[in-house]
């Protein structure tokens, strides 16, 4: 069985004011259309303490930064797109 993919995203206040809120529900909705929900835990963490370049998301170990609407479909289909 294979193990579930953590995906983290940034729920501090620079985070949230970046627009993280948005790219929470996308990525909720992108996950249910593309019936992943038993293969990926998605949940909100705590600072990532790289405020600057927020939202941030973790994927396992891997953070990536600075992800908004117009980036997020290109980052999950890179970096999950291969699991369906």
């Amino acid at each position: 069985m294979q193990q579930k993919i953590e995906m983290q995203i940034c729920m501090g206040s620079s985070c949230f004011s970046r627009g993280n809120r948005d790219v929470v529900n996308y990525i909720r909705d992108y996950l249910k259309k593309n019936h992943l929900e038993d293969k990926i835990v998605f949940k909100g963490a705590r600072c990532m303490n790289l405020c600057s370049n927020g939202p941030n998301l973790r994927i396992n170990d891997r953070i990536i930064e600075g992800v908004t609407l117009a980036k997020i479909d290109a980052i999950l289909e890179k970096e999950i797109g291969n699991i369906r």
